[in-house]
């Protein structure tokens, strides 16, 4: 794979990037709103309203940070792959992190990390969605607050709803999660497809499932509205359901 080196922004946050990337943001862009149509959900389409990101170059982080004003959050550029403790202090701060470089047109399927195009137009819309937008926070301050081993178990809740989750809506099922929505290939797979398994929502079973970022995902979890994120802030009962799950690893010959 190509080894993909990220953009300086200039004293005044500008990344000069070359018109072959922005060929390939409006590839991208062009290509993805097409898949996503009866497949997003609407509060994915509202925001990819209120961000009206231009579909022939690469938006600006300042452009993105202003629409993001109305949740309180803004981007932030970065070099590559965040330290996980800057990570969590970044979205307790409301400050999501981009990367400053785009894949390459001969690689458009496939990433061995998140580009600007994953996160901008993955994510971002979705941060314009309050309960999201207050649940990505909570986040980043409840997983600093833990150890290294109970973090690893509760980044499975990341992945199976912002990255990967799916809702359902009156329409039926609908993505929300920005690994889906920023791959062409996943957003059709995700919701069609007969292989992956769609599993209602539970918690445990969220946080007992291991997954792999390399592959495209065998199963997906369904929530039954944005607004379920708010339940999922109890830290109490989560702090209970991460010692068990803990436990039990430790202790093999003890089941959950």
């Amino acid at each position: 794979m190509t080894k993909y080196i990220a953009k300086q922004p200039d004293k005044k946050g500008y990344i000069n990037f070359s018109p072959q990337e922005h060929q390939t943001w409006e590839t991208l862009i062009k290509r993805q709103k097409n898949t996503i149509k009866n497949r997003a959900c609407d509060e994915f389409f509202y925001g990819i309203e209120a961000l009206n990101m231009s579909e022939t170059k690469i938006p600006t982080l300042q452009e993105i940070s202003e629409s993001l004003n109305i949740t309180s959050w803004k981007v932030m550029p970065v070099t590559g792959t965040v330290l996980v403790d800057e990570f969590f202090a970044m979205l307790a701060r409301r400050e999501f992190p981009v990367a400053t470089f785009i894949r390459i047109p001969e690689e458009l399927d496939y990433l061995q990390q998140p580009d600007i195009f994953h996160e901008l137009f993955g994510h971002c819309p979705m941060l314009t969605s309050q309960a999201y937008a207050d649940f990505v926070q909570w986040y980043g301050e409840f997983a600093s607050s833990l150890t290294h081993s109970l973090r690893t178990i509760l980044s499975r809740l990341f992945w199976f709803t912002i990255e990967f989750g799916l809702v359902k809506t009156s329409q039926g099922i609908r993505i929300y999660g920005g690994g889906i929505l920023s791959s062409h290939q996943e957003t059709v797979f995700a919701l069609e497809d007969e292989r992956p398994q769609r599993k209602v929502f539970s918690l445990h079973e969220v946080l007992l499932t291991k997954y792999r970022y390399d592959v495209i995902q065998d199963r997906y979890f369904i929530i039954n509205s944005l607004e379920s994120f708010y339940e999922m802030m109890d830290e109490k009962l989560l702090l209970s359901a991460l010692h068990e799950i803990k436990s039990s690893q430790d202790n093999p010959f003890k089941t959950c």
